[in-house]
Parts: structure tokens; sequence; C-alpha cells
């Protein structure tokens, strides 16, 4: 299965674009990116130099994912979701100067498996999205989000529990959350989320 690049997209000749991936128009892909398979870069997202993508992910329009953001496989980044990567920015150095690439260090956003972030959301780099967490629309993110947590607001705070289906959780008692959608379990210890048939080690 080949790559779908529309005539109006930018893709760096080394960039890699994995098979049956879609980048639609007017979205630029900058040198040494990496496009797992079967992802879709929606209409003027931006990708930046060395920006990995696992498989399955899908950034949609207007985003912009700057380096050295690492995503994870089944990702989901929403319209005009923001990915920063510095620390402190300023345009110019402090004796007035126009600040280039060597006159700052980069920090990236990873996400991991499964995670989402809604719509104009903006992640304060750095920061980790855990597996499956919900980032919902409009919110800015701040600091680690956990596995499996929905953070909403300004800044960014966990409000409930979802599943790997995205479904606010219910509350079966004795630390244990259940998916009403896939009827998964999961349980809650030490303010954090588990899948009820992973192992602790694992998580």
């Amino acid at each position: 299965m080949t790559s779908r690049i529309a005539a109006t997209a930018d893709v760096d000749q080394t960039a890699q674009i994995g098979a049956g991936s879609s980048v639609w128009h007017l979205s630029q892909i900058r040198e040494n990116a990496v496009l797992g398979e079967n992802c879709i870069v929606g209409r003027g997202a931006y990708v930046g130099s060395g920006v990995r993508i696992g498989k399955n992910c899908k950034i949609q329009n207007d985003a912009l994912v700057y380096e050295p953001a690492v995503l994870e496989d089944g990702v989901f980044i929403g319209p005009a979701v923001v990915l920063t990567n510095d620390h402190f920015p300023r345009a110019v150095n402090p004796d007035g100067s126009l600040k280039s690439g060597h006159d700052w260090e980069p920090v990236g956003v990873t996400l991991k498996e499964g995670s989402a972030v809604g719509a104009r959301s903006v992640c304060v780099a750095p920061v980790t999205i855990g597996r499956w967490a919900t980032v919902a629309a409009g919110a800015v993110v701040t600091k680690d989000v956990p596995d499996f947590a929905l953070v909403a607001g300004v800044p960014a705070r966990r409000i409930k529990w979802v599943g790997r289906a995205g479904v606010p959780l219910l509350e079966i008692g004795d630390g244990g959350w259940k998916c009403p959608t896939t009827g998964e379990t999961y349980i809650e210890e030490d303010g954090r989320l588990r899948p009820a048939d992973e192992n602790q080690e694992e998580n």
C-alpha cells in the first residue's frame, strides 16, 4: 500500500512517510520526520524536523507538532492543537540579536500509545501525555498526564478516568472502575489507573 501526498503539501525529501499514510493539502512535513504506517496528516498541519510518529496516528487540520515531539502508535491530535518546544521563548538574545537554532535547547512533548489531545489544546513542553489519556478541547497542559486520565481546563487538571474507548469510566467500588462501552475493568492505586488484567510491574 502506497502513501498519498497532496500536490500542495510540502514534504521534505528526507522525511519518511509510512505505507498507507495520507498527507493532505498545504501541510508541511519537515526534514527527517518519520510517520508510521496508516497515518493521516490533515490540511495545513505542521510536523517539525525529526518528529517521530508511530502508526495509525491522526493529526487534524492546522495542528502544530514542533520538534522534538514523539507520538506513539494510535495517537490523535485534534484541530489547531499546539505542541510547544521551548522553555523560555524569545525571538532575540539579551543583546538584542536574533536567536538562531544554536541559541536555545528544544524540549518536546511525548504522547503515549492511544492518547488524544482535543481541538485547540496546548501542551507546554516538556510534558508527557500518558497511555490512552485524553486532553479536553481548549485545555492547557503544563504537567504530565497519567495513563487513562481525562484532563481539562487552564491549567489542565484530571476530572475523570477514561478507558481505551475514550468514554468516562464508572466507579464500581474497592478502587475498581469499568468502561460502559467495552466492559473492561481498571484498578486505581495511588492516584494511578491500570487495566485489571495488566500486571502492576508492566505499568
